[in-house]
């Protein structure tokens, strides 16, 4: 086994990248480095690490701002629960611990949004405590090593890898060995062309020997992926715009877009001037459609939306439907608002 740690760690000495999170960590920058790195590559993420960090230097700090300001700096990252969730477990960290995360596997897992593999992240790392991570880099890089054919994303699965994962950690180093085993997957043993030839664990490796490397890990067939149609109204009055905040449990909660009318398939727009919606929202009022957008596709985990944005111009607002989740601003404020990705690529279209 101590071969395996050796090379791992040699190996990371030689060939890790240098990011700001790997300078003498604190438990504050291995938590806001893994929540943006969840599901975000890391030289996307960088950008948006160090503005958080710059901006909210402290879990204090996070904890003191709104949530709309936490949403407006994560805008463009997707999957917003996890920027909800970070800003609930800043206020969770500040309020139970005095502003200092716990040294503890179990205490950390309840904090809001953080699982076993952020926990062993933060306790391994910056506590240098014997927790095993296992993402997608670390169940590649055990499947190829132990050629193993369970599903890495059911029950069983998970519960061998996480195993396994605990039985090879280097207890001695277990916040170098994770680091090392995670690069290793994200930089050497990656998905696709993974360089076995050069490979300092190719003896160890049994997927190798086997000839099965391109085949692990295995993975159970994702969920069918549906489709929404969103047909959005955008509507002026002069120099002001109508914006909706999503306040329900659908996608983007809190963050802004325009009234939006959905259809089980996309709709002409006199279909949309024809829905009850539309009459309901304007009523009697006079309406120019100034023009009409084209298709865009916006692809999400498990739906994909096509919208179309027809705007709409108005000569006097629309007082009887205004609300905290429906209001008229100025077209120059749009952007103070957190909004989705689908929504930006609108108005820079």
């Amino acid at each position: 086994m101590n071969i395996i740690h050796d090379t791992l760690i040699n190996w990371y000495a030689e060939n890790h990248r240098d990011l700001p999170w790997r300078h003498d960590p604190t438990p504050y920058e291995v938590w806001l480095s893994e929540v943006i790195l969840q599901q975000t590559r890391v030289n996307q993420g960088m950008d948006y690490y160090l503005r958080f960090i710059e901006k909210w230097p402290t879990v204090a700090d996070l904890a003191k701002a709104s949530e709309e300001e936490v949403l407006k700096m994560w805008q463009g990252l997707g999957y917003y629960s996890r920027a909800r969730n970070l800003h609930q477990c800043a206020k969770q960290v500040v309020e139970q611990y005095g502003g200092k995360f716990p040294a503890d596997f179990e205490q950390l897992k309840q904090l809001k949004g953080v699982g076993d593999y952020t926990a062993a992240a933060i306790a391994s790392i910056a506590f240098n405590l014997p927790n095993a991570v296992v993402d997608g880099n670390v169940y590649r890089v055990l499947a190829r090593l132990y050629d193993i054919d369970t599903p890495i994303n059911n029950n069983g699965g998970q519960k061998l890898f996480a195993q396994l994962a605990e039985e090879l950690l280097n207890r001695k180093q277990p916040g170098l060995h994770n680091q090392a085993m995670m690069e290793f997957g994200a930089l050497h043993c990656t998905p696709k062309n993974p360089n076995c030839l050069l490979c300092p664990l190719q003896a160890q490796c049994l997927a190798f020997a086997h000839q099965t490397v391109m085949q692990r890990p295995v993975k159970l067939q994702k969920i069918k992926v549906t489709n929404r149609y969103f047909n959005y109204l955008v509507i002026r009055v002069k120099d002001s715009i109508y914006l909706h905040k999503r306040s329900n449990n659908d996608i983007w909660k809190n963050l802004y877009d325009f009234p939006c009318i959905e259809s089980e398939k996309l709709l002409s727009t006199e279909e949309v001037i024809a829905t009850e919606q539309f009459k309901q929202l304007i009523g009697n009022k006079p309406f120019t459609i100034i023009k009409v957008s084209p298709v865009f596709t916006h692809k999400l985990t498990h739906r994909t939306i096509f919208a179309q944005f027809i705007e709409i111009n108005l000569e006097k607002k629309l007082l009887r439907i205004e609300t905290k989740d429906l209001f008229l601003t100025p077209e120059t404020d749009l952007g103070d608002f957190p909004i989705p990705r689908l929504i930006d690529l609108y108005l820079n279209n």
